[in-house]
Order: C-alpha cells, then structure tokens, then sequence
C-alpha cells in the first residue's frame, strides 16, 4: 500500500524546534517554529539539557498551545525493567500535561502508549533506525502517525519510502544541526570508552575528539594518522544546513523539518527557528524557483557551528578532520529586556563585553528581519553614564530605535 505520486508532497512544511528547557521552549515558540520536541526528567534521549519536571511541562505546553504551536515529548531510551514499572505513571502525568505527541523508539513503550493512551499521538523516534519504506509502513500498522527517518537516508530515498508508504504517515527528517557519525540509533562508541550510554541519553561525543595511532611497543609514542603531527578528528562529521534545499524536502514527501540541539543555548534556537520559519513561509508563498534570501543563510552563520554541509541526502556526508571546535563569528551582546517609547530608551541585560559605538545586529522575536544600529552612551540603571558594560547580567540603558523585548543584540567578535 503506498501514495499516490500526487500525494506524495506533504500538505505543509512543520518547522520543528528542540527545547532543552523552559527558556529555550519560549524562544522556541516565540521566534517561529510551529513544534518544539522535549524530554521529561526521564526517558528523554539527552540527558544533558534541564529538561522539564511535570509542572514545567504542565506550564510550557500551554505557553506553546496558546501561540498555535505543538508540543511532542521523547520517550525514546530503550527503559530497562525497572523503568518499564515507573513508566505508566510517567505517561499519564505527560498525557495529563497536555503535549500533542509522544516520540518512542521501544516497541514495548509504543504498546504501553497504544493501550494507555490510546488518543495520544505516536511518532517513531530517529532512534529506531527507519531506512525502508518496509519498516516505515510496519510502524504505521503498529499505530505511528509519523516517523522520524534515519540521517544516513538519501532525498532519492525518501521519495521512494514517500511513495510507497501509506498517505496518513507523516515522514520527519532532520534538516539542521549537529551530525552524529555512527549509524541512527546505533552507538555504541561512548559507552564502551567512557560508561555513558548514548542510548539512554548520556553520550559523551567521542566523535568529536581528536585521535592518532600508537603502536604497541612505542608506548606513548602518537602516530598521526593524516601527514599531520596534530592527529585528527577522524569521526568528526560536518553540521547538517539543508536550509537552501528546502524545495528539494518538500518534493521528497519530507513534512517536518527537525533542527537538532536540545543541548544548545536559546540564542541557538531563537535564530534556527526564526531562519527556517522565514524560509519555508516564502516557499510555500511563492514555491516555483524558490532559493533563499541572503540574509537567511548568513543568519545561520551567526550561531557557533562547526563547517556546514548537506550529511547523507545528496550521498555522502562529509568529515571535517582538521578541527573539533566550532565557527563563532558572532555573540549575543545583551537581550533586550524594556523599551520606553516615549523617553526613547532601551534597557538591556548584558551577555558579553559591550562598549559605547558597538553596531548591534538586532534579532527580534517574530519571523522578521534582522537590523542594526549603533550604541551610543551607556547608562546604569540610575542613569549614571558608564564606560563599558563589563559584568554578566548587568542592566544597561541606551537611547534606541524601539526594540522588542526579548530580542537578541548581537556583535560580530574580534578576530
């Protein structure tokens, strides 16, 4: 049973955002996506974000229904016996809590949501390994409303499970962010070097390290394993930017455009959403011969990332071995915090170092453009003239064009 070739272009185009935690969830929300995807306190595949306890799951799922945006929990560790008694409980809190969808990779979890929950909408998590429309049209059978497909997937083959897949399954693909190097829902590297296993959410990134040879009887003695005395980050896969091929998803069959970093700060997320949001609204407004404005590809280059590339979907993904650190050609300055219109001051908490005549690339919540405007005094917040906005969390005054609160003032970095 598969779609029609008509069917096969998705309806819409979801941008889906990570949220680590509570502000993160609002800059989500507030910057354009139309789904955020979070974990609980428990068997949420990142163990490294805050996450959310109930209440905190409670409070943001009608902080994202009330702005039109849904909400999907990961349920995606593989729970151990133990787990599995504690995780009913788990399931009717988050039910009762209110998120749209619940994200599994384990068969006996799905099963426990399909008899518990039997209302509640079941997507299948990256985890799981989806690379053929055979088990993508199983899960379907099993309950699924969508799945999550696998990174190492090509667009040719995405249209072909697209195609033969029935049309009430709904395909996620991750179109953004980090890259892991082992096969989706397969590794094993972190736990066997370090303890933390990467499927129950504690991956220590061993990809991302740099490695040489060492022979066994030159103890101590690194062999480089490029013609670089360095050694080389050998595992250390590009970041995923599919923003410019957004056309190319759609016509796939792709619906939901997922951006990765749970892990990531708000700033991250407000600027991936507010880009993708501003991209697929034109798309969709005006599809034939789309390419993206300018600005949207350089708003990407604005939060720390590691070289961009395309991963798996035009074949195959490449490695940057030189480095294992990331590009960051800009900082958020301050967040914008109170505007007086009539005084025509703007107060801000300062993030980084920020001095009199700074230019502030200014990101406001909403799906608009960025702009500039240079800084001119300072002021504390007894309107005393300062010198220099040295400490973390400091408020600081300006005279301004009118800032939205909430938005990001960024400076490109020295050097």
């Amino acid at each position: 049973m598969g779609r029609l070739m008509a069917d096969m272009k998705p309806q819409t185009l979801e941008v889906l955002s990570p949220a680590g935690d509570p502000v993160r969830l609002r800059a989500a929300v507030d910057f354009g996506a139309h789904a955020v995807y979070l974990a609980g306190k428990s068997f949420g595949m990142r163990a490294s974000p805050l996450n959310f306890s109930m209440e905190e799951l409670a409070q943001g799922v009608c902080y994202a229904h009330a702005r039109g945006v849904r909400v999907y929990l990961t349920v995606n560790t593989l729970p151990h016996n133990r787990e599995a008694d504690v995780l009913p409980e788990f399931l009717q809190n988050a039910a009762a809590a209110g998120v749209d969808a619940m994200i599994v990779t384990d068969l006996g979890a799905m099963a426990l949501i399909r008899r518990l929950l039997p209302q509640m909408e079941l997507h299948v998590s990256v985890q799981a390994g989806v690379t053929n429309y055979l088990t993508a049209r199983a899960f379907y059978e099993l309950g699924a409303k969508r799945v999550v497909l696998a990174r190492e997937l090509s667009l040719k083959e995405i249209a072909e499970i697209a195609e033969k897949t029935p049309p009430g399954l709904e395909l996620e693909a991750f179109v953004h962010g980090a890259v892991c190097m082992s096969y989706s829902g397969r590794c094993l590297l972190s736990d066997y070097l370090t303890g933390r296993d990467p499927n129950r959410g504690e991956c220590a990134q061993p990809c991302r390290w740099k490695y040489a040879l060492m022979e066994e009887s030159r103890p101590g003695e690194y062999l480089p394993i490029l013609e670089d005395e360095d050694g080389s980050y050998i595992l250390n896969a590009e970041d995923l930017n599919m923003l410019p091929h957004i056309p190319a998803l759609y016509e796939a069959g792709v619906s939901s455009l997922k951006i990765e970093g749970r892990a990531k700060t708000e700033y991250y997320t407000a600027v991936t959403a507010n880009a993708y949001r501003a991209a697929v609204d034109s798309f969709l407004k005006h599809p034939s011969g789309w390419s993206p404005e300018a600005y949207l590809l350089e708003e990407l280059c604005k939060v720390s990332h590691r070289p961009y590339g395309t991963g798996f979907y035009f074949g195959k993904a490449r490695q940057d071995t030189k480095r294992g650190g990331y590009i960051r050609e800009y900082e958020v300055a301050a967040l914008a915090v109170k505007y007086d219109a009539t005084r025509g001051l703007l107060t801000v908490s300062q993030r980084n170092k920020f001095l009199p005549g700074a230019v502030f690339d200014v990101l406001e919540p909403g799906v608009q453009r960025p702009w500039t405007f240079t800084a001119g005094d300072l002021y504390d917040d007894k309107m005393q003239l300062i010198q220099s906005a040295p400490h973390p969390g400091m408020s600081v005054q300006m005279y301004a064009p009118p800032v939205q609160p909430g938005a990001f003032l960024r400076q490109k970095r020295n050097g």
